[in-house]
């Protein structure tokens, strides 16, 4: 044969004859005029694709070729992995940060908490046996501490030397429910032997009015003279004064008080319209101090007392106040820089104690006063005083002391 005839010869050996119905002329006719893509030989463990490349280099997922579908790194799996992992690094970070601040505003708050009573140094405290749930003594001090003589003016507080207590509380808490009791201050009880404080001298007991107690020997006294008039032991001490009630107030933006009369009291600045308003720290302790446009005097300011410290404690322990960073801890900071507390209470303590004055409002606790014998029981030595009902007080103390429910409210 020739060269050409022995060169078609191979390639007829050699390459695949198709069929007539299969060649590439009648093929394109079938497909519209377009010739169909040849199918290469696949690799090992690689199946053929129609019109699609195949082998190490060409195969689905391998480096020129397409995708898998579904393979790893592709389709709408890896959107969905890729989803769930930046909500979950932005949980975790979001957590991580409100776990950073929530521990630094502790640590920050505990430092500022003013713990400078302490009640092991009162005398037959210890001996006392210790109720069931808690009580706390809260007292509001006249103390002009912070104050500057035009302040002094402003807030009608007088320049008066030394400390009194202007209002004593009970707060009782536990299984037996939440009570909130007021001892006047006026209150005529027996004041037990004591030692000053600043003299040193031993001094007998006495019966005097009950802010008498904190006069001569402080938060010690004070405690001391409470628990052995009433029998029930005091866990926790809380004091706070003028400077710091005003301060706290302000920075809790006022307090929304509804009253149902009007109210006029020059001695100590009150001049309120009857209804529901808002006091600022100024009008706020002008209203807790008003007493002589009161029919009942002392006792009608001590109900004043007891309705705006729960409403102060709604007001601090509210969401508005709690979720608000640029409102909380202002509050904190001036709640803490005047409150001063025994050496043993921490802030789960006074967050326990604003939580059970804020509940009184809501209704979840009552307040009660101490029951009266004689509201102008006249003394001796201290004039016109206010004489306890010792049957009906006996029960409530004792109701109190083993968290019992309060059945003397009067």
């Amino acid at each position: 044969m020739n060269g050409w005839s022995d060169d078609t010869e191979r390639r007829r050996l050699v390459e695949p004859q198709l069929p007539p119905e299969l060649s590439p002329r009648r093929a394109a006719a079938a497909h519209g005029g377009v010739p169909p893509q040849p199918t290469r030989q696949a690799g090992p463990g690689q199946v053929p694709i129609p019109g699609q490349a195949t082998g190490p280099g060409g195969a689905p997922g391998g480096p020129y070729g397409p995708p898998t579908p579904g393979g790893p790194g592709s389709g709408p799996g890896r959107r969905r992995w890729s989803t769930r992992k930046k909500i979950g690094y932005s949980v975790l970070g979001l957590v991580v940060v409100l776990l950073v601040v929530s521990v630094s505003t502790y640590f920050w708050a505990d430092s500022k908490v003013r713990r400078e009573v302490d009640l092991s140094q009162v005398e037959g405290h210890d001996q006392m046996p210790a109720g069931k749930g808690t009580n706390y003594l809260i007292v509001g001090s006249d103390s002009r501490e912070g104050l500057t003589s035009a302040d002094e003016k402003k807030l009608h507080t007088g320049a008066a030397q030394g400390q009194r207590t202007d209002s004593m509380m009970i707060l009782h808490t536990g299984s037996g429910g939440t009570t909130m009791m007021s001892l006047p201050r006026d209150s005529y009880v027996t004041i037990p032997a004591f030692t000053g404080q600043q003299t040193h001298k031993r001094y007998a007991a006495s019966t005097h009015k009950l802010n008498r107690a904190y006069s001569d020997g402080g938060p010690q006294l004070l405690v001391r003279t409470v628990e052995y008039n009433t029998g029930i032991h005091i866990d926790h001490y809380a004091e706070i004064g003028f400077s710091g009630f005003v301060n706290l107030v302000n920075a809790l933006g006022g307090v929304n008080m509804c009253l149902d009369h009007a109210v006029h009291d020059k001695a100590s600045g009150a001049d309120f319209k009857a209804g529901c308003q808002k006091l600022n720290g100024a009008q706020s302790l002008a209203f807790v101090r008003q007493r002589h446009q009161e029919a009942d005097q002392d006792l009608g300011r001590m109900r004043n007392q007891q309705k705006f410290l729960s409403t102060l404690a709604h007001s601090a322990a509210s969401p508005s106040t709690v979720l608000n960073p640029f409102k909380l801890y202002p509050v904190i900071g001036s709640g803490l820089d005047t409150l001063i507390v025994d050496k043993k209470m921490s802030l789960l303590d006074l967050v326990h104690m604003f939580w059970a004055m804020k509940g009184i409002s809501g209704g979840s606790g009552h307040s009660i006063t101490v029951p009266i014998a004689n509201a102008n029981y006249m003394t001796s030595n201290d004039g016109d005083a206010v004489k306890w009902d010792m049957t009906k007080a006996k029960t409530l103390f004792g109701e109190l002391q083993n968290d019992q429910q309060v059945t003397v409210t009067k």
